[in-house]
């Protein structure tokens, strides 16, 4: 049974951009709710459940580039791969791993206007995206924008090496079950969902960590800011094991379910754009 052809880098580029945006706006306010479960203030006085869909905009205008990139990167890494097909889920890992990083680039500013708009950081001056996004340029001009940029690519490469081999794994074993070369989207979706899930509870330590630089809003060229280490220790010393997985039910349900539209979402896309290309 031979394996089909993967997508090109424009099929791969235009599925990317249309999962990304579907999973992230279907599930924001989850996401919302695990972020304000997560920021150092507590989860009442960061929002509770009021105002779910604040942020949403900067999801609106980066998710679809952020996800483009990560999934066309992916593809073409896979493919360029000097390592033997018994090394494939090594393959897999340094696959999303780089591709993680180039999508940081776009995640990152918008993942730091989400998380301040979420939480009300700028209070009633930062309601909306466009508001805090101006603000955090006020305050700490374009490198205000990458805050937690390290954190994050921290938290995305474990998160990845974890899902991405997993995921496709599943598909192979699922594929070779059903005896067939391809899986529909559905199917591939369980795997995305199963995948997802289990990366994300694995990882919501580096996720709580994430948030709490992000939202930290002292001034990095004024202030000694403590290492991510610090943060981590500080954390774990004040407020216990808890707080290190806060919302991570939410994160884990999010993802586990954002995981099967995402890539069951991806996959679709993919398999229309292949016939139709």
């Amino acid at each position: 049974m031979s394996s089909p052809a993967g997508p090109t880098f424009v099929q791969s580029l235009a599925a990317g951009g249309l999962a990304g945006t579907a999973v992230d706006l279907l599930f924001f306010p989850i996401d919302t709710v695990k972020t304000r479960l997560q920021a150092p203030q507590g989860f009442l006085k960061a929002g509770g459940f009021i105002g779910v869909y604040k942020g949403i905009g900067s999801v609106v205008v980066g998710s679809a580039p952020g996800a483009a990139i990560f999934f066309s990167t992916y593809e073409a890494m896979k493919k360029a791969s000097p390592l033997p097909a018994h090394l494939i889920p090594l393959t897999h890992m340094l696959a999303a791993s780089t591709a993680e990083i180039a999508a940081c680039l776009v995640r990152v500013p918008t993942e730091v206007v989400k998380s301040r708009t979420q939480t009300s950081t700028f209070g009633a001056l930062g309601q909306t995206s466009f508001q805090a996004a101006k603000l955090t340029l006020a305050r700490d001009g374009w490198k205000g924008f990458y805050r937690g940029f390290g954190s994050t690519i921290m938290r995305e490469i474990p998160f990845t090496s974890l899902q991405f081999p997993l995921y496709e794994m599943l598909k192979r074993q699922l594929a070779h079950r059903l005896n067939r070369g391809t899986l529909y989207a559905h199917e591939a979706a369980v795997c995305g969902s199963i995948a997802g899930g289990t990366a994300a509870a694995l990882t919501t330590p580096l996720d709580v960590l994430k948030t709490r630089v992000m939202l930290d809003m002292r001034n990095a060229s004024t202030e000694n800011l403590p290492s991510l280490a610090a943060r981590f220790n500080q954390i774990y010393t004040t407020e216990g094991v808890r707080a290190l997985f806060a919302g991570a039910v939410p994160r884990t349900l999010w993802i586990s379910a954002g995981g099967a539209v995402f890539l069951g979402a991806y996959e679709w896309a993919v398999h229309g754009l292949m016939g139709y290309m």
